[in-house]
């Protein structure tokens, strides 16, 4: 069994209901944070640790955010035409090796379910799960944060599925998922200035303050071993009538192990419209002053 993750699912059909009436019309995922997507950033974090395949999970309504990684053989002809040469190589960004396909959830029951629907293109391999409503800073990221591509190695090292957490806030524990570690005295060994791993024993949902086992919150990046998918096939629809993600990785933790990866720098919320406009304004700055 191969341990190399050269596959991304990043679940994009959802409706973006947070995001009305921007996301009516126009996919939350293509929602600009300065002069690109906000899903741009979250495609070139996973070229940045070595991902060749990026599955997008989606739906008939979300063809947009694919035609924006393919090229457009009209627009790059006039460009070329009008001797735009640089234009039309920014916009044909993708290396030659990096493919991105499609494939549609059909029925919307969930996050657990979107990661199965990738399945006939993942196979049998381990692959990370990128949710595209968190953009982490591009802008702060060296080469000692690339936090993807240190869960992608400590996967490749230990086998043990990967989960990627940030500390919070007391006043935002509630808001999150939180971890509860194997042991919890290894919270002491946190120091903020480089990736960490800790086993991790579950994690608890939105939880109050006092019955916080941390404040350790899952940021929204996986490395999976391809076992997950096992777990979610046969994992009953719960709240809602969805396959929930979190119910497999209780499954993987009893049986394998998982483990959680610190986060070094910061990261956005997208998908959030108070959150979105702080995001948009911050990439903007930061394009302008480069």
């Amino acid at each position: 069994m191969t341990t190399q993750v050269t596959h991304a699912v990043i679940p994009v059909a959802g409706f973006g209901t947070r995001m009305l009436p921007l996301s009516k019309a126009v996919p939350k995922e293509l929602l600009p944070l300065g002069n690109r997507p906000a899903i741009h950033y979250v495609v070139e974090e996973a070229i940045a640790a070595g991902i060749k395949n990026i599955v997008l999970v989606g739906h008939a309504q979300k063809s947009a955010i694919e035609n924006y990684f393919d090229m457009n053989a009209e627009l790059d002809n006039q460009l070329r035409a009008k001797d735009k040469v640089e234009i039309a190589d920014s916009l044909n960004w993708l290396p030659e090796d990096v493919s991105v396909s499609m494939i549609r959830q059909g029925k919307p029951l969930g996050l657990g379910h979107a990661v199965l629907k990738a399945r006939p293109i993942v196979g049998d391999s381990p692959f990370a799960v990128m949710l595209p409503d968190v953009v982490l800073n591009p802008f702060t990221t060296k080469m000692d944060q690339d936090n993807l591509a240190y869960m992608i190695h400590a996967f490749e090292q230990t086998h043990h599925s990967q989960i990627l957490v940030s500390q919070v806030d007391d006043k935002d524990v509630h808001k999150y998922g939180i971890a509860k570690l194997k042991d919890a005295d290894q919270l002491s060994q946190l120091t903020g200035d480089k990736n960490a791993n800790f086993a991790v024993a579950g994690f608890v949902e939105k939880p109050q303050l006092a019955d916080a086992p941390s404040n350790l919150a899952v940021v929204g990046r996986y490395v999976f071993t391809s076992t997950i998918f096992d777990y979610l096939a046969n994992t009953q629809p719960s709240v809602g009538g969805e396959i929930q993600l979190t119910d497999a990785i209780d499954a993987l933790i009893s049986t394998q192990g998982v483990d959680i990866t610190t986060m070094l720098g910061d990261s956005f919320d997208a998908g959030d419209m108070t959150s979105y406009m702080q995001a948009f304004i911050y990439f903007a700055q930061q394009q302008l002053s480069a």
